[in-house]
């Protein structure tokens, strides 16, 4: 598959999924046996598991947006940088709505088996998101 319509796929399949919660756009991009990793040492989730992630951030940040900023291609690899935005207005992970803007960016990582992900490594940093809901100040250790 060219780079380019990999892409687009991408594009598409992430508007899908993260902007309008339709995580089973994700099977057409994601293989069954697709692991979403934030270290090389875990086990990292599952494609069910990564479904159901996206729909517990979109409760929790219903206006949630995502734009894709770059992509780097290159035979299976896929590099993708992009920023995700929204306002806190459900329960994320224990912490009650804030009703705070918060905007967050990251790169992912992805490995194509054929025309599937079958891979991908994710790195953020998650001390910006509890920074922007108010939960840590910067400069705190935690």
């Amino acid at each position: 598959m060219p780079d380019d319509v990999r892409a687009t796929r991408v594009i598409a399949t992430w508007a899908a999924a993260w902007d309008r919660g339709e995580v089973d756009a994700l099977d057409g991009l994601l293989s069954p046996k697709y692991r979403r990793r934030t270290s090389p040492a875990e086990e990292g989730q599952s494609l069910a598991e990564f479904k159901s992630s996206i729909l517990a951030a979109r409760s929790a940040f219903p206006d949630l947006t995502t734009t894709i900023d770059e992509i780097v291609t290159g035979g299976d690899r896929m590099a993708v940088r992009w920023r995700s935005s929204g306002s806190h207005q459900g329960s994320f992970r224990g912490v009650p709505p804030t009703h705070r803007s918060v905007e967050v960016g990251g790169a992912t990582f992805a490995r194509f088996e054929g025309d599937l992900v079958v891979e991908e490594y994710v790195t953020w940093d998650p001390r910006a998101l509890l920074t922007a809901l108010g939960i840590i100040s910067v400069g705190e250790d935690r």
